[in-house]
């Protein structure tokens, strides 16, 4: 084992060693303490940041951002290769565990206001859809073992009008993690951190001396805890989308209930998936589906995914309702069907065009990972409609 190695796995551990301790504990820390030292983070970001006088929804290329992206997803999938070769199953390379598939209604209120009227969002109109919780990757380990931040992507059905990625016709994602900010700030930074999950030293680029991410990873850090539940989280795009012309906006998915599952003292392996399977066996769970908009090109960028959008300067607003009925999604035939699928951000009409250059990189790098990891399995790639039956 190299040095490098053995570093990132001795930090691995003792990170992973310090969230166990008990989860009450670290929620009385995040009461008192995750927002005084994200704000302080999240400064020292801000003071180190050049105002590029952008305007509203205003793009800018990175120098060389085609090839960032192309090397990149040569990375990703080279690390499938290797980590999934000799006929193993093969997982996405990011959002990689799942812990969930679920059916799902998107519902538009009958009285939204007239300026959230954009694109999928039309007063009482209802999607059908597909939700899936996963682990952050790029490997699938014991719950108690990942690093503590969840993802959430939603796929609307039946969506008719043009589409920005023509590999479906009818459909809109849209995805969020849980945490306010990204894990790179842009696809150059993501690029070394692909660099370093393909050699097994991950951690090194957060704590790297000479090239150090520590405040991404502190920002990262504060989110990253054991959960009880999925279905509990609030989950973040981090990333900005159009909202019709002229307005940018991040989305957030939060929870409506207040709910809080106790993590078990002897959790298993896929303990996350049993709460769902519980809580989903007893009662519906519903997610405030809201849009922050864009009121300051600087102190809201977006090329820039390691800034939070301040509240402050322009809170959330109600779009939708996701509702999650009560249902059984453990069968073997539709965790297998998760793989069938491919969620992407460019899944979508031009009202919701995805903006920066994480998302314009995600064009490219989620399309051809997800139809490398489809052949590597031999799965078919499904478009699902709304009468999609699993088989």
């Amino acid at each position: 084992m190299s040095s490098a190695r053995f570093i990132n796995d001795t930090l691995d551990s003792f990170i992973k060693f310090t969230r166990r301790f008990h989860p009450e504990l670290r929620d009385a820390f995040d009461d008192l303490f995750r927002e005084p030292l994200f704000a302080a983070a999240q400064l020292l970001v801000n003071l180190g940041r050049r105002n590029e006088h952008l305007a509203l929804t205003q793009e800018k290329l990175l120098p060389g951002e085609e090839e960032l992206t192309r090397q990149v997803t040569e990375h990703m999938c080279a690390f499938l290769s290797k980590t999934y070769g000799g006929g193993r199953v093969a997982l996405r390379a990011g959002n990689t565990k799942t812990h969930g598939l679920l059916k799902a209604d998107f519902v538009v209120p009958s009285d939204l206001p007239a300026d959230l009227s954009e694109g999928v969002f039309q007063p009482a109109r209802t999607y059908k859809a597909w939700v899936r919780f996963a682990g952050p990757g790029p490997l699938a380990p014991a719950d108690v073992d990942d690093n503590g931040i969840l993802s959430m992507s939603i796929k609307l059905m039946g969506v008719e009008g043009e589409k920005l990625l023509d590999d479906e016709k009818f459909t809109q994602d849209f995805t969020g993690i849980s945490a306010p900010t990204f894990t790179t700030p842009n696809v150059r930074e993501n690029l070394k951190l692909q660099k370093r999950i393909y050699d097994g030293t991950p951690v090194l680029y957060f704590l790297n001396p000479f090239d150090s991410h520590l405040l991404d990873a502190l920002m990262q850090g504060l989110y990253a805890k054991l959960r009880g539940n999925p279905l509990e989280a609030t989950y973040y795009s981090c990333v900005p989308y159009m909202f019709g012309e002229g307005r940018a906006v991040q989305y957030s998915m939060k929870p409506c209930g207040d709910e809080h599952t106790k993590v078990p003292k002897r959790p298993t392996p896929d303990y996350l998936r049993e709460a769902m399977v519980k809580t989903l066996g007893e009662r519906d769970a519903s997610f405030d589906f809201m849009v922050q908009f864009q009121t300051d090109p600087h102190r809201m960028p977006v090329e820039n995914s390691s800034v939070r959008w301040p509240e402050k300067l322009s809170p959330y607003r109600k779009v939708a309702t996701l509702h999650i009925p009560a249902q059984v999604f453990d069968s073997p035939e539709q965790l297998n069907f998760d793989r069938n699928l491919s969620f992407n951000p460019w899944h979508s009409v031009a009202a919701h065009r995805p903006l920066g250059n994480q998302s314009r990189a995600r064009k490219h790098i989620y399309l051809e990972t997800s139809k490398f990891r489809q052949r590597m399995n031999g799965d078919a790639r499904v478009e699902p409609t709304e009468d999609y039956e699993i088989v």
